[in-house]
């Protein structure tokens, strides 16, 4: 079975909530919630394909210096298993912006189990919950 490599971040306001956004129709699963991010491409690391990603479909910039890891999630779909970071940031540059469309929401931690997930992405919630 394939291993797919994708980075992902919890962005954290000052009020800290968190941003979700949503996966857009033709994309598999679409219509699940889940913390921003993307694949990491041959010769990326998973911090620069954050930054990539970020600037590419919320159009914000951050830098490496601010992705703390957080914890990772390691699940196995059906035709292929998901190794995931999961960065938190409090730091960027810009408004986040769905710029594919997505819809977005900023979730109190406490409420983030409200929110319907990839299966990949909901081991993640009660470890960000206690972080926060």
């Amino acid at each position: 079975m394939k291993t797919v490599l994708v980075s992902a971040v919890a962005l954290i306001d000052v009020d800290g909530r968190v941003l979700l956004t949503q996966r857009p129709e033709g994309k598999s699963m679409a219509g699940l919630w889940e913390f921003p991010g993307g694949k990491v491409e041959p010769g990326e690391t998973p911090e620069a394909a954050l930054i990539r990603e970020l600037k590419e479909e919320l159009d914000i910039d951050t830098w490496q210096s601010c992705l703390a890891p957080l914890t990772f999630a390691s699940h196995s779909y059906e035709n292929f298993h998901l190794l995931m970071p999961l960065f938190a940031c409090r730091k960027w540059q810009g408004t986040p912006r769905g710029l594919e469309g997505q819809e977005m929401a900023w979730v109190r931690p406490n409420a983030l189990r409200d929110y319907q997930m990839p299966p990949a992405d909901v081991p993640l919630i009660p470890i960000l919950r206690d972080w926060l």
